[in-house]
């Protein structure tokens, strides 16, 4: 897909893509792209002008190009802040493994959870001409918009595909779970249950952890809480540091704090809080009743087993694989697609069965 431009009086090749090529003649990447795949579903008058465009540019459909019309090598770039946490590797290994089954091959890397070095990761992939960024995980959305800059020029050149966030813009679509929703959910099963004082505990400040902290909230706005605020509870140390959750939370018992459940925004935090229970005595789910997130494997290694919200990440990770696939063959997708999470009731609730 070559073109020419004059510098300094000498002819030099540039690379056209498909956006370009939306851009000139003002459709949309998806019209573009129904008209290289020779779809019926565009108008007469549509395709002359896209294909006019082509000509003019002097636009080459590769002949390994597929879908999008990209010098496609089939492959897939796959950003992830930490691939030592439990739930972004099983995302990872779903993704993977449906990438695979159609097709594609996928350059992973593990970007940390510094700004600068997302983008400098982002922008690696890019200059590896794949056909897609997957963004793994909330954590690359940040809380001030003018620093998801990054995003938005990546989907001026490829489809960005966002695992667990939400994020409004061309080009951009997303897979999630409704976390503000189950975590309000889980919180109400509670308070209902007759048990109002809650401690929430978190330890991140992700798109994803600030639906959950929302979803506590409004929990307790609607039954009328009035010390929430003091049992919302940020733990700033290492997720991987079990003893060290165990010894601050005994440390919010100590100072006066007073609880007679938890809620994790993981199941880390959570199996940290039934440890801390175990440690001070503490009968589990008569005086302390405990409720993680992601229902992972901990909630089966945990003793009692950790009631947990299931926030189907199988089926978010496999949506948005599906969402790609189908827009890199020129197939109208949906830019969001949303889960509800399920609760899933083990050992560390006595909570009554829904109605």
């Amino acid at each position: 897909m070559n073109g020419t431009v004059t510098l300094s009086g000498q002819e030099v090749d540039i690379l056209l893509t498909i956006y370009d090529i939306s851009k000139m003649a003002g459709v949309s990447i998806a019209t573009v792209s129904r008209v290289l795949n020779e779809s019926a579903n565009v108008r007469p008058d549509t395709r002359r002008k896209v294909l006019e465009v082509m000509e003019q540019s002097g636009y080459t459909p590769n002949a390994f190009a597929r879908g999008l019309g990209l010098n496609s090598m089939q492959t897939i770039g796959i950003l992830c802040t930490d691939s030592s946490d439990l739930y972004l590797a099983k995302a990872v290994y779903y993704i993977e493994q449906d990438l695979r089954a159609g097709g594609y091959h996928s350059i992973l890397c593990c970007t940390g959870y510094r700004l600068e070095n997302k983008k400098s990761s982002l922008e690696l992939l890019l200059r590896q001409k794949v056909d897609s960024v997957i963004l793994v995980g909330s954590n690359f959305i940040e809380a001030e918009d003018a620093d998801n800059q990054y995003i938005r020029d990546a989907a001026e050149q490829v489809p960005i595909m966002l695992l667990n966030a939400y994020f409004d813009h061309p080009n951009v679509f997303c897979s999630l779970c409704d976390d503000l929703g189950a975590t309000q959910q889980a919180a109400l099963s509670l308070i209902d249950s007759g048990i109002p004082d809650i401690l929430y505990l978190y330890n991140s400040r992700s798109y994803s952890a600030r639906k959950k902290l929302a979803g506590f909230q409004s929990a307790c706005q609607l039954r009328g809480l009035p010390n929430a605020d003091a049992l919302q509870q940020f733990y700033s140390g290492s997720s991987a540091d079990v003893e060290g959750i165990c010894r601050f939370i005994s440390s919010l018992h100590d100072g006066g704090l007073s609880f007679r459940a938890v809620i994790a925004s993981d199941d880390v935090l959570a199996t940290a809080a039934v440890k801390y229970a175990r440690l001070r005595g503490q009968r589990i789910p008569s005086e302390l009743s405990v409720i993680g997130y992601n229902n992972s494997i901990l909630a089966l290694c945990c003793e009692p087993e950790l009631t947990s919200v299931d926030n189907r990440l199988e089926e978010i990770s496999r949506q948005l694989v599906k969402t790609l696939i189908g827009t890199l063959n020129g197939i109208p997708m949906p830019a969001k697609t949303v889960f509800p999470g399920r609760l899933v009731q083990r050992g560390t609730t006595a909570l009554p069965s829904p109605a």
